[in-house]
């Protein structure tokens, strides 16, 4: 057994002392990046695998559901319905018609005569004046009777009758922000699996991250928090000017390790359709990657290292290849990660209830981070009005 040890170690010395300056860089670079990676693996990602939610309300606090909807009719016919028939005794719809052109009031009013809790405020169209998100829904906020705000998109509807249930039962004294999961709808294509992965590893990052006391943002399609919190933050104020950000920015302003909970229980997702293809998701993420540059430094560090962490992991890995560097070592690390990263990202789609891509995960996690630094750097290129639909 010590020889075997002896053997091992020398033969490693020996490959390094052997190896010129630039592979022993190239070594270095791939050895650090390969530890950065198993890091964020095993202390944040896979912290969702092992939640389990202790302190939870008794309390049927009362809520106000907020959706901001511009030219979504049909959304508003199939979704609102299974928003309106919610398991929950004391609840109130808000539905923000921001500048709709559809059939969208006439739609509501129908409605409204049907559920008793919906209430509709309407937002006319100023042509002198073009306005994002934030203000449809500072004033949907604004028009809530309740202190308890869950925020929904309009093309989004909850899996579950107990959607409200489960997402309020985290408000106890201290906590001012729920965190929930918003998915995609499963459906053929590659696309489909690429927006999935993508929506699903982000959630991996912000549950993680709150998980360990480090939270930095959450999404518009399944967000809860005090109205309080809002106001007494100024609510949108220093990030009106931006087009996106009415989730994630405001939650990276305001969200601690103390104020925040999570809640991943299946019955407390929502899902959406997602883009069907990559020029209308490529427009998407472009609109939603402005807002990380204005992320706390904290955040951008984080997210940054991870992110730079797996680029030199892959382009290290590749030049070790090319040189013919010894190819077992390179390969029993790469595997050591990928099998690392294949049992928490299984595990995490299973609690997160998805499937279906697994085996494609390696060729996402290549092409995640070079459409993301594109479409950022493409970003400082494009000049875009303050519309968000």
């Amino acid at each position: 057994m010590h020889l075997y040890n002896y053997t091992s170690v020398d033969y490693l010395i020996n490959l390094l002392t052997s190896a010129n300056n630039l592979e022993k860089i190239i070594l270095v670079i791939f050895g650090l990046s390969l530890l950065i990676q198993l890091i964020y693996y095993f202390f944040v990602y896979s912290r969702i695998l092992f939640y389990k939610q202790n302190e939870k309300s008794t309390v049927e606090n009362p809520v106000s559901v907020v959706i901001c909807a511009r030219n979504e009719v049909e959304n508003l016919k199939k979704h609102l319905p299974l928003i309106l028939t919610q398991d929950y005794p004391n609840y109130e719809v808000i539905v923000v018609n921001d500048c709709s052109s559809d059939k969208s009031e006439e739609t509501l009013a129908v409605l409204q005569t049907k559920y008793p809790n919906l209430r509709v405020t309407t937002i006319k169209e100023d042509k002198k004046f073009y306005h994002g998100k934030k203000l449809a829904l500072t004033i949907g906020i604004k028009a809530a009777k309740n202190e308890i705000l869950l925020l929904i998109d309009a093309d989004c509807y909850p899996v579950d009758k107990n959607w409200i249930r489960q997402m309020q039962k985290n408000f106890t004294d201290k906590t001012e922000i729920v965190l929930g999961y918003g998915g995609y709808v499963n459906r053929k294509g590659f696309v489909n699996k690429l927006i999935r992965f993508d929506t699903f590893f982000i959630a991996l990052q912000y549950f993680g991250f709150a998980l360990a006391g480090k939270p930095y943002m959450g999404v518009g399609r399944n967000l809860a928090y005090r109205k309080s919190t809002f106001f007494n933050n100024k609510g949108f104020a220093g990030h009106s000017h931006i087009l996106s950000g009415d989730d994630d920015l405001f939650i990276n302003k305001v969200a601690n390790k103390k104020n925040v909970k999570i809640e991943i229980d299946k019955s407390s997702h929502t899902r959406s359709i997602p883009k069907s293809n990559l020029k209308e998701w490529f427009a998407q993420k472009q609109r939603h990657l402005t807002t990380s540059k204005y992320y706390k430094t904290k955040s951008k560090f984080f997210l940054g290292i991870e992110i730079l962490s797996r680029i030199l992991f892959y382009l290290s890995f590749i030049f070790l290849l090319i040189i013919k560097f010894d190819y077992r070592i390179i390969l029993i690390a790469f595997l050591i990660r990928l099998f690392v990263q294949s049992v928490i990202i299984k595990k995490g789609m299973n609690r997160l209830q998805e499937k279906s891509f697994l085996f494609l995960v390696t060729i996402f996690d290549i092409l995640l981070p070079i459409f993301n630094f594109c479409l950022i750097i493409s970003n400082y290129f494009i000049i875009r009005q303050n519309k968000w639909k």
